[in-house]
């Protein structure tokens, strides 16, 4: 049994892609590891080996040597069905583009992921913690960018998930949309306490949380622990 207070531990991770009888390395021997309750920023640019890591986290991918544990569970030796199951019980996903079901409203976009799980928040309360109960029988046609954004993160959170993994969250967003966003997730953080991982290429994002870790050409460059958290609010782009 694992007593650490980390939920993730990389050891010696490498993924390479194979393109066209070229392999291409993504990433060159990661170890790190990820706490309960934790939010991390992954920084760096595009092509760094972030988006890839982050898949691995979130089991859409597998490494090609070294181990992957989510608590005591190896994800580096789960199979397709265990994976699924991973990710459909433990995991939330916010992508930076949104990926609603165009022909579903708001409160119908939400109920996919709590028909996925026990303990699901109803839908009409997710909505509720994102600001958008006023918007939940809106098709994403109707919504602007950020709020299809928090539709998304209603999505996300509906299942209590252990882990919130967001893609560039804010990626597709002008700043002050941006923000409210960031502290859409800060106060869900704040609230249910998941391990949040984000991914940017924008380092003042990187204030709002516990540590960056700075990722280039597949590498950790530099983990950085923050003394003191910013708001979204705070933060200056």
């Amino acid at each position: 049994m694992n007593d650490s207070t980390a939920l993730y531990r990389l050891k010696d991770v490498s993924k390479v892609f194979h393109l066209e009888g070229v392999d291409v390395p993504a990433l060159r021997g990661i170890d790190l590891e990820i706490d309960r309750s934790e939010m991390l920023v992954l920084l760096g640019p595009s092509g760094s080996g972030k988006t890839t890591l982050l898949n691995l986290l979130g089991g859409l991918d597998r490494a090609s040597t070294g181990t992957v544990f989510f608590g005591d569970e190896d994800l580096s030796q789960a199979n397709d069905r265990e994976l699924t199951q991973f990710r459909r019980q433990r995991l939330g996903f916010i992508f930076q583009s949104y990926n609603l079901a165009a022909s579903l409203t708001s409160i119908e976009n939400v109920q996919l992921a709590t028909d996925l799980v026990d303990n699901a928040i109803p839908a009409a309360e997710a909505l509720q913690l994102v600001g958008m109960e006023n918007r939940m029988h809106h098709f994403p046609a109707q919504l602007s960018g950020g709020e299809q954004q928090r539709v998304a993160i209603a999505r996300a959170i509906a299942k209590q998930p252990q882990v919130l993994l967001c893609d560039e969250p804010t990626g597709a967003l002008d700043i002050g949309t941006g923000i409210r966003v960031l502290s859409v997730i800060q106060e869900i953080h704040r609230q249910f306490r998941p391990t949040v991982v984000i991914i940017t290429h924008n380092a003042s994002i990187g204030q709002i949380a516990d540590r960056v870790c700075t990722i280039s050409d597949g590498r950790i460059q530099k983990m950085q622990k923050n003394a003191q958290r910013l708001s979204a609010n705070e933060l200056q782009w």
